[in-house]
């Protein structure tokens, strides 16, 4: 798929405006594991993800991670262009979950194309909205939804991702995406195991009962 294809308001573009952007963006290969952009201080500038998978998350200060989002092929990220809304400091973290390729057009002429065009600056806000929606429902889910519906929730997602109840993902990694402590996890997971619901192994995670998961994530 070309970058006018993954671009969504390509077509909304004046000739020129399209020919600056196809001279500047460059395709990046990124290997899993790489963190892209790291904080409000980096301003890479705008992703589109061509393929494979990157994950958003932020940092507190006793380094304990969580996850905000994901995204796939087709999406696009604006928030590792900070410095394209000066008023907007997030500090967000990026990385490459699986192997990926990602175009980046400049924050510069980022910049300057907002400034001169209409459509681009309001899809600029909708998508920066949208950024804060995803947010806001991870605060909504911390705040008034518990850990062992949270958890469930999180194996489905993961086992919907992967195509495969045989999840290969380890209690530190869980505790990363979930913003917890690794002996949170544990326990939990443990009582899962209990309940029949998964079957624990080394680096491993496999729902064995679907069905009560999916009515303890919906409960």
């Amino acid at each position: 798929m070309s970058l006018a294809e993954n671009f969504p308001i390509w077509d909304k573009l004046t000739k020129e405006q399209q020919d600056r952007i196809s001279q500047v963006t460059t395709l990046n290969k990124i290997k899993k594991g790489t963190v892209i952009h790291n904080g409000s201080m980096d301003c890479l500038g705008m992703l589109l993800i061509r393929s494979g998978q990157l994950r958003a998350y932020i940092l507190s200060e006793e380094g304990r991670e969580i996850t905000i989002y994901r995204l796939f092929e087709h999406d696009v990220c604006l928030l590792t262009a900070s410095c394209v809304m000066p008023n907007i400091q997030f500090e967000i973290i990026i990385e490459a979950e699986k192997d990926s390729e990602v175009w980046v057009i400049p924050a510069c002429l980022y910049k300057n194309l907002m400034e001169e065009s209409l459509p681009l600056s309001n899809y600029s806000n909708d998508l920066i909205s949208s950024h804060f929606s995803d947010l806001m429902f991870l605060m909504e889910q911390i705040m008034w939804k518990s850990f062992d519906k949270r958890l469930a929730a999180f194996l489905l997602e993961e086992s919907r991702l992967d195509e495969t109840n045989n999840l290969k993902i380890t209690h530190e990694k869980i505790a990363n995406h979930m913003g917890t402590a690794r002996e949170v996890v544990t326990r939990m997971l443990r009582y899962f195991q209990n309940e029949g619901m998964v079957k624990l192994t080394r680096g491993a995670v496999e729902i064995t009962d679907p069905k009560a998961m999916e009515c303890l994530a919906e409960s």
